[in-house]
């Protein structure tokens, strides 16, 4: 649960979903797929976000885990996605620029086809009731890595006033840029690091991983003068075929009014 004391009325309570990192070029155990996919149903969220890298490197190796992927039900208030790093094909060699692109455009339609929205440098309102909230959905920009995400694009016609929430791969992009933005970014949903798929963690009383000295944020949320990012630790795995110590997540975050008192 996050506190805001500027969330709009209508919004108290509102709860979103989030997985990332999926990395489907990893995937070798359906039945667990499967229960991942039963877990994210039974949140039965307001709505779900996808942060991004939804295969390793070719379109292709999601092709076996479309149908399951579908199986993502209905979100009342949408189901939206961002791209990342690697959903730009860049680490592999291809025969040519156009083959590259081919493969791009094949990633991006992914998200299509198991049902979400892609959001690339731009922004929607959710409606509830009276009010809404703005939903900004930036391209991968990462320190360390591809810069394709356009802050400013994506939050054109935004005022101050309103309430932000935004979704952007790489957690290094925070500092860097979304939380130091005068437009005022609420909160923001993030992935990329998988907490390196190793570490030590106790939930509510201590995490360590080696991802600490790459990332300032990576895993978790985080709060700096009222703004918080969540970095979620992925949904699979990329490199080393495994986990020690950092578990796959999908994350459930409410959204409450008023001041956290903790």
């Amino acid at each position: 649960t996050v506190f805001f004391p500027d969330l709009p009325d209508e919004f108290d309570g509102f709860t979103i979903t989030q997985i990332s990192d999926v990395h489907s070029g990893s995937f070798d155990n359906p039945e667990k797929i499967n229960y991942a996919i039963d877990l994210i149903n039974e949140q039965n969220s307001d709505m779900i976000l996808f942060t991004g890298d939804i295969v390793n490197t070719d379109a292709k190796e999601m092709h076996p885990w479309i149908d399951t992927f579908k199986r993502i039900q209905e979100h009342k208030y949408g189901k939206y996605a961002v791209l990342g790093n690697h959903d730009y094909g860049e680490y592999v060699s291809w025969p040519s620029e156009a083959a590259k692109e081919r493969n791009f455009q094949a990633i991006k339609n992914l998200y299509g086809q198991i049902g979400f929205q892609l959001m690339l440098n731009e922004h929607t309102f959710i409606e509830r009731g009276k009010d809404k909230i703005a939903l900004i959905g930036v391209e991968n920009w990462g320190r360390h890595f591809k810069k394709a995400g356009d802050l400013h694009k994506a939050s054109n016609g935004l005022s101050e006033k309103d309430f932000k929430i935004v979704m952007s791969h790489d957690p290094s992009h925070w500092d860097a840029e979304i939380n130091t933005h005068p437009k005022d970014f609420h909160l923001t949903f993030s992935g990329h690091t998988h907490g390196l798929q190793f570490g030590i963690e106790i939930p509510g009383f201590f995490k360590w991983s080696p991802a600490q000295y790459v990332y300032d944020q990576w895993a978790g949320l985080y709060e700096k003068a009222g703004k918080y990012i969540y970095v979620n630790r992925g949904f699979g795995f990329h490199a080393y075929p495994g986990r020690v110590g950092i578990m796959p997540e999908i994350t459930v975050i409410q959204l409450k009014k008023g001041k956290n008192v903790s």
